[in-house]
């Protein structure tokens, strides 16, 4: 069942889903972020004369995500959400860094109403564009009453923002949620719940977000590997990051080179986390180590998390995330 008086607010921002290329064949030439919102939306019949508004935020391929895109973006999801007529927001994304706008605005905003990321796999101009449905979906999502936090919508599969990963770099159906599973199936316009609406607390509120996204705690992520040094913990230490998580090899092993070069950052008073490089599961920690675990969060989202944190709590951002 759906509310259909309730208003959906679709924020556009770029990405592949409003990309175009000059040969309907062509799926990787193409330039991203090319069409607006509005085309977007007309794209759909199904969406015609529904209850919908439109407002570009960005126009851009999402690997230049930046974080002040990032905090416009939940400034006007937060103004949209506390309009009592609007059901839902889709924001149509790009898919290099959907996750990490997940995970971002799940810890800003926190919504009681639902916030749906859109994405696609091909150009809007593709012969097998995934855009038009996926965004008809999503809509679905948004318009489902009960629905709450920040989910996403690729393939008919909808994703918690904890959990949707980008697996694959060409295929229509690129995106998973490991262990946890996808939250939910839509099936001919009707979504089918496995399991329980995203529910973690925000950690800094989108109006407390400091207004210069430039003065936002640096935290860059390192990787562990075989002939690992530490010379580029130091030069980030120089450049004054003041948080680091390591993608870590296994269950959180660091090479003894990095792991000398983090330790005498950690001890410069620099944030050191540790995720694990595997695409599944969680480091589970022995007990003997230096560096707090980011839990089941990979390195890009655990890189937002340890940047909220010292936004939020500076003394507590050395505790490893709880859940």
């Amino acid at each position: 069942m759906q509310n259909e008086s309730s208003i959906v607010v679709v924020l556009g921002t770029g990405g592949t889903i409003a990309g175009a290329a000059s040969e309907v064949t062509d799926n990787v030439g193409y330039v991203a972020a090319q069409r607006g919102v509005a085309q977007l939306l007309a794209a759909v019949p199904a969406l015609a004369g529904a209850p919908i508004e439109a407002e570009q935020i960005a126009q851009l391929d999402s690997k230049d995500m930046t974080h002040a895109v990032w905090h416009t973006l939940a400034l006007r999801c937060a103004h949209h959400l506390a309009r009592p007529e609007v059901a839902g927001i889709v924001i149509t994304h790009g898919t290099d860094t959907l996750e990490e706008t997940a995970w971002f605005l799940q810890r800003t905003l926190a919504p009681a109403r639902p916030i749906v990321l859109a994405a696609a796999m091909r150009p809007a101009t593709a012969l097998q564009a995934d855009g038009p449905q996926n965004l008809l979906d999503a809509v679905t999502v948004a318009r489902t009453p009960g629905a709450r936090g920040v989910t996403a919508l690729l393939a008919g599969r909808l994703h918690a923002a904890a959990d949707v990963r980008k697996v694959h770099p060409y295929r229509l159906d690129a995106f998973a949620s490991g262990d946890a599973g996808p939250l939910g199936v839509v099936e001919e316009g009707v979504l089918r719940r496995f399991r329980e609406w995203p529910c973690e607390p925000s950690l800094v509120g989108a109006a407390q977000l400091p207004a210069d996204a430039g003065a936002w705690p640096a935290v860059e992520i390192v990787t562990s590997h075989a002939g690992a040094s530490g010379a580029i913990v130091a030069a980030l230490c120089a450049a004054g990051t003041r948080g680091i998580v390591v993608a870590a090899t296994g269950n959180g092993s660091v090479h003894e080179r990095l792991e000398r070069a983090l330790a005498a950052a950690q001890d410069a008073g620099v944030s050191v986390w540790r995720s694990t490089r595997c695409l599944d599961g969680r480091i589970i920690d022995s007990g003997d180590t230096a560096f707090p675990s980011a839990g089941a969060l990979t390195p890009t989202k655990a890189r937002i998390e340890l940047m909220l944190r010292l936004m939020a709590a500076p003394s507590a951002a050395q505790a490893a995330r709880s859940s």
